[in-house]
């Protein structure tokens, strides 16, 4: 192709305007989420484990994104600085008895540092460099290990399951035998015949002892027993109503009577 050609000349140019404006467009978005177009100030919180904590990743507010992670450095064996810069509108919601906490955006997501609004009504607004307190990550790793173990668990409960079911339909075992077993379902239910049939005659005995000569009396002083023990309560259930009775009449009468005597007056 022709490098003096007017249309590669215009199609080069639009390609290098197309280039440039990318770009540029680039370097804005990525300046505002690193906050470089924006006024800012720095604050400080040191860490015995940051979790996976990198540069650039986000710092929220109150769950509003107001910064980034500016800079990570270990000063010893058990203790990790961790710098951000935050957007300096929002300073004077920071307070000194804030707290920076390490959290996660979903269960495998992107750390994050939390921002806590503070709990003392008195507290002083933060200033730029203040090294502010803060709460240990929750370790994931634990907690996946953990739901493994269980998910592990899970699945051999499960296949446990399936073999006794497996083997409750191959009519091995006693519930096995149970349900397959035509027969021993028959002779549970003779069994229950037999049972129902050996009860009815210890009442037919029961009720023939009631009219033999030697347990008669016996079995009169029971009836007698029951009937007084039934005359009693029916005797304290009509002297408790009688009671209540007279309570209640007492009680208005005494009303009545107030009631004339505030007339009076």
């Amino acid at each position: 192709m022709d490098a003096q050609n007017p249309k590669f000349k215009v199609r080069l140019g639009l390609f290098v305007i197309a280039g440039v404006t990318l770009f540029v467009l680039g370097i804005f978005i990525i300046g505002k989420q690193k906050n470089m177009f924006d006024p800012v100030f720095t604050l400080t919180s040191t860490f015995h484990d940051i979790g996976g904590l990198q540069v650039g990743n986000t710092v929220r507010f109150s769950g509003i994104n107001v910064g980034t992670v500016d800079n990570i450095v270990i000063i010893n064996d058990s203790t990790v600085k961790v710098d951000m810069l935050i957007k300096k509108d929002v300073q004077r919601f920071i307070k000194t008895d804030s707290n920076a906490g390490i959290g996660s955006e979903g269960i495998i997501g992107d750390k994050v540092i939390v921002l806590s609004q503070g709990g003392s009504a008195n507290a002083k607004m933060v200033k730029s460099g203040q090294v502010i307190a803060s709460s240990e990550p929750s370790n994931t790793d634990a907690i996946m290990a953990s739901l493994q173990i269980t998910s592990d668990n899970a699945a051999i409960a499960s296949g446990e399951i399936s073999e006794i079911l497996m083997k409750i339909n191959r009519g091995e075992g006693t519930l096995g035998k149970l349900i397959q077993d035509k027969s021993m379902a028959e002779n549970i239910d003779a069994t229950l015949k037999n049972l129902k049939s050996s009860t009815k005659g210890l009442d037919e005995n029961m009720e023939a002892a009631k009219h033999n000569f030697l347990l008669r009396g016996y079995f009169k002083k029971k009836e007698k027993a029951a009937a007084k023990a039934k005359e009693e309560a029916k005797d304290k259930a009509a002297k408790a109503k009688k009671e209540s009775e007279n309570k209640a009449k007492d009680a208005k009468e005494a009303a009545e009577k107030k009631a004339k005597e505030a007339a009076k007056k």
